[in-house]
């Protein structure tokens, strides 16, 4: 069986990089995910080699055919070659001198069959020879691969013992691979050692969570994990009752043709609580900006207008708030007035109050967020006499309250 011929090996490029790795002589294959999604006929977004050259070796070629490098992992082989819009990855063959469950000390190799042996699953060990396109299958890959089963090379927990973050990542790819139940083996090293969690960072965790959550329908990959005690040790707020949350966002999502988003489907998993939402943001150390859309998303409150609540919240919050906690009939209307919507401006400002008789001091701004409120209520109009109306009636009434 051989590698169908696929877009993103295209290129002259491509073909400069092949010669340099010596390609044609054998040094040089294509692995992991780029051979396995083309085998699939999905789109490929990492394209990745593993060479019998060493990394000093492969920086020079790259350096005299003139492709920039960098050495991004260098001390465990991998070198990344940038072409013109592409990244590929180019690791020296490797085994395992000792691992610790994050991280591996690592010799070098000129052995396919050692290096393949090192990988997380079956499916993940395909290589493919560049020139002839042979497919070369170490552990039965390509026949889980067809079936839908997504196994470890070797012994399950000895593999988790290895690396723990593969725990997650079984779930992520039978999430996206498998087909039917989990192969049961590896189902129960996951169950067993899933409070070696706990010893990774929780960044790599957050990493693989919304990867998984970012598959088409993680429902029930989720519903498996949560039954399992999978995220117990570092997710406890995570429960069923967030699973069939999660279903039901993601059943709307596929009904109103929305693209499935992992931060919104992780404030589907959580209780409808701010300081929960807060806590697990900080906990796995997201980004300020994915805490605070998580926090937003966590009340539920939408309004009767969407363009409103947009206004507050942004659209994307908005759009959250809508999906995880809108039941009506109206929702595919709400969410279509958000489509392409732009949040407008008042053409209204302190220094206006202030000139109409507003005094300086916390009332401008009192009166300022009155006459915003209104102003959005009213579909937000942007001619400058009916604005001035606006503003003119809320500072008569402050004005005749404080006389």
């Amino acid at each position: 069986m051989k590698l169908s011929h696929a877009p993103w090996s295209d290129g002259e490029e491509m073909r400069k990089l092949l010669a340099a790795l010596d390609a044609d002589q054998g040094m040089t294959r294509y692995v992991g995910g780029c051979v396995r999604d083309t085998l699939l006929d999905l789109p490929v977004s990492d394209v990745d080699f593993a060479t019998r050259l060493q990394p000093d070796a492969i920086l020079e070629r790259l350096q005299a055919a003139r492709i920039k490098a960098i050495p991004t992992g260098i001390a465990h082989g991998t070198i990344t070659a940038i072409l013109r819009g592409q990244a590929v990855e180019i690791t020296t063959l490797r085994r395992d001198i000792s691992t610790d469950g994050r991280r591996a000390t690592v010799a070098f190799t000129t052995d396919w069959q050692e290096d393949a042996a090192r990988r997380d699953f079956t499916i993940n060990a395909i290589s493919a020879d560049p020139i002839s396109l042979e497919l070369f299958d170490y552990f039965a890959g390509l026949a889980d691969l067809q079936q839908g089963r997504v196994r470890f090379i070797g012994d399950p927990i000895q593999r988790i013992a290895e690396d723990h973050l593969r725990i997650l990542r079984f779930f992520r790819f039978h999430a996206r691979f498998g087909r039917g139940g989990p192969d049961p083996d590896a189902l129960e090293a996951c169950t067993m050692r899933a409070n070696d969690l706990m010893a990774l960072s929780r960044e790599r965790i957050a990493d693989e969570l919304l990867k998984l959550l970012a598959v088409a329908d993680p429902a029930a990959t989720i519903a498996l994990m949560v039954a399992r005690g999978i995220l117990r040790p570092v997710l406890p707020e995570i429960d069923a009752g967030g699973v069939a949350h999660l279903a039901e966002l993601v059943d709307r999502e596929c009904v109103l043709g929305v693209a499935g988003d992992p931060v919104r489907r992780m404030s589907a998993l959580l209780p409808a609580d701010g300081d929960v939402a807060a806590s697990v943001g900080a906990r796995l150390r997201l980004s300020n900006k994915v805490i605070k859309r998580l926090v937003t998303a966590a009340d539920r409150g939408t309004g009767s207008d969407p363009r409103v609540l947009a206004y507050r919240i942004g659209v994307e919050s908005a759009i959250d708030r809508l999906l995880l906690g809108e039941s009506s009939a109206r929702l595919a209307e709400k969410l279509a007035a958000l489509d392409g919507w732009k949040k407008p401006r008042l053409h209204l400002g302190g220094g206006d109050l202030i000139a109409m008789g507003v005094p300086a001091g916390p009332e401008v701004s009192r009166i300022l967020l009155a006459i915003e409120g209104e102003w959005a209520a009213n579909g937000f109009p942007n001619d400058k006499e009916t604005v001035r109306a606006l503003a003119k009636r809320h500072v008569d009434q402050l004005l005749r309250f404080n006389q």
